[in-house]
């Protein structure tokens, strides 16, 4: 270990940056959109909203993790569901507490809803949805108040696309916003709108959070890189019938027409890493 720590001193800096854990890239992300967005739009809403939901989930994590391991394990998890809380949830006035709810919804969900020691659901997938369900008058999702401009875009996608490329998701990403482009400009086609109208979403701050923070969670995507596909497609395949359900007029929940791509992947995502561990556990040599 010696040797390969020497061998990286006088290379180049993008070689050096092999070495860094791809955690502290994402969180890096992360929190670059968090500021980006907080100095061009002003869409924290308070900085005490980001107290709340940050210390909720990092002393949340901690306590958890302490009880049910022995100790306190990395919270770089926490840092990045109390961040995504603060920019996804939008709560009626100036309620802090579905902030401090969600916070304790996000963590609590990686200890309690878990199969064969792996939790099922992103957690701040699991904690907005969650909300969204319980509490639809109380609490929104941020839809497009950054403005979908083309700088503050491109500065968020690019990097965006560079650390999903280190972090080997960049397939999972491309699949779904593929496969969101391509079904959705049929349901415009089916509904005789301007195509564009319907493909704009993909460019706000919701779905940048969506495709490279929640579906490319490497603690919930399943093992192997076509399943991976698969499962990034399914999610795009239900995003697009909820919003075709939405069109005809059905009868849903408030969450469904709120933040489709999160409800989508809260229904699609648990169930397909549950079959992964189950294959997995039955692929296991017995011994």
């Amino acid at each position: 270990m010696a040797h390969a720590t020497a061998s990286y001193e006088g290379a180049p800096w993008w070689a050096r940056g092999r070495q860094i854990d791809p955690r502290y890239l994402i969180a890096g992300l992360i929190t670059l959109v968090l500021v980006v967005g907080q100095y061009r739009y002003h869409i924290v809403g308070g900085y005490e909203r980001l107290a709340v939901a940050l210390l909720t989930c990092v002393a949340i994590e901690a306590l958890l993790s302490w009880f049910d391991r022995g100790k306190v394990v990395n919270l770089q998890s926490a840092y990045i569901s109390g961040i995504s809380l603060t920019l996804l949830l939008k709560p009626q006035g100036g309620a802090l507490w579905p902030f401090a709810i969600g916070g304790v919804l996000a963590i609590t969900s990686k200890y309690v809803l878990r199969y064969r020691e792996s939790h099922l659901w992103n957690p701040t997938n699991f904690a907005i949805v969650a909300l969204l369900l319980v509490a639809p008058d109380r609490v929104s999702v941020l839809s497009h108040q950054w403005g979908n401009d083309l700088p503050t875009n491109l500065v968020i996608w690019a990097f965006g696309l560079v650390i999903a490329a280190r972090v080997r998701v960049l397939h999972i990403t491309l699949t779904y916003v593929a496969s969101f482009l391509v079904l959705n400009a049929l349901r415009s086609v089916a509904l005789g709108q301007p195509v564009l109208a319907e493909l704009a979403p993909i460019t706000g701050p919701m779905y940048q959070l969506f495709v490279f923070f929640m579906i490319t969670d490497p603690r919930t995507v399943v093992r192997g890189r076509r399943n991976q596909v698969v499962v990034a497609f399914l999610v795009a395949l239900m995003e697009a019938l909820i919003r075709v359900a939405s069109d005809r007029g059905w009868p849903l929940p408030i969450a469904f027409n709120a933040a489709p791509p999160l409800v989508a992947l809260f229904l699609v995502g648990p169930i397909a890493k549950w079959i992964d561990l189950r294959r997995q556990r039955s692929s296991t040599p017995a011994t």
